[in-house]
């Protein structure tokens, strides 16, 4: 059995273990580090995985899991760099860092896979897009894959896209919860109590995804449907239009971007 070590079991790397579990992965093929010893002691009650420090994770793993913070990166590939084996494949969940910076850093050979996942991981609905580095092979792509399937569906992108993909699908989940949000609070402006206006609004959001999923109609022929002559929802539209929501939207998603961009060149050198 491949042995899969995780660094770093915050929200994602958690949701990553649950879903490894589920998906048949034995607790004792799994490792996990963390830096808290009261969260590491939760994780191991809850779940029978061990912890372990960052060399022994990193010398015992097949495969390895990098779910840390973009900022907490460098010290960590001082701990990796003397013990990952060229054989060991890298799996880097980290916004913005490319795989050169790990194949710089680490043994020559070494194969690594960029992800950019995001939160519904925690639900098992998460959107995980994949790129290869210079190293990676099919078959760790396809080992990739099949491991984050445990927690949702999975895309190959090339690695010049992550950035975009950060920005859409990595961020994207706030981007709902906010739009969510502020439907909410328009409920409550118009009478509707707070619990009855989330009930509607988060039951709405489910329908309307489960149908875009479903029916594989485009989203402007889904919102024609609704879109009635001289009714409510074209009133609305105009408003939103009238506020320029759309190329808001677009102004934040191109911001996003261009932050991932600079997450990664902040690793660079000369």
């Amino acid at each position: 059995m491949t042995t899969i070590a995780l660094l770093g079991a915050g929200k994602i790397g958690e949701a990553l273990l649950s879903g490894l579990l589920q998906g048949g992965r034995r607790p004792e093929d799994l490792l996990f580090t963390e830096r808290h010893p009261e969260r590491s002691a939760e994780l191991t009650k809850r779940y029978g995985v061990a912890s372990a420090d960052v060399p022994d994770a990193a010398a015992r793993a097949d495969v390895l899991f990098v779910a840390v913070k973009p900022q907490d990166i460098e010290p960590l590939l001082d701990e990796l760099a003397p013990v990952v084996a060229p054989d060991t494949l890298v799996v880097s969940l980290c916004a913005g860092l490319p795989t050169k910076l790990f194949e710089r850093r680490l043994a020559e050979g070494v194969p690594v896979v960029r992800v950019m996942p995001n939160t519904p991981m925690v639900v098992g609905e998460a959107m995980s897009a994949i790129s290869p580095g210079r190293h990676a092979e099919a078959a760790h792509l396809a080992l990739v894959e099949e491991l984050l399937s445990s927690v949702g569906k999975v895309v190959r992108v090339p690695e010049s896209q992550q950035d975009a993909v950060t920005a859409l699908s990595g961020s994207g989940p706030a981007y709902f919860f906010y739009l969510v949000e502020a439907m909410i609070d328009a409920g409550i402006l118009l009478g509707i109590p707070r619990a009855v206006a989330g009930q509607l609004i988060i039951q709405s959001a489910v329908g309307a995804a489960t149908m875009l999923a479903e029916t594989g109609e485009h989203p402007v022929t889904l919102r024609e449907a609704v879109t009635s002559p001289a009714g409510t929802t074209i009133m609305a539209i105009r408003e939103l239009e009238k506020h320029g929501v759309r190329a808001a939207l677009l102004a934040a998603i191109e911001a996003a971007r261009d932050r991932s961009e600079e997450l990664g060149r902040a690793h660079e050198v000369d």
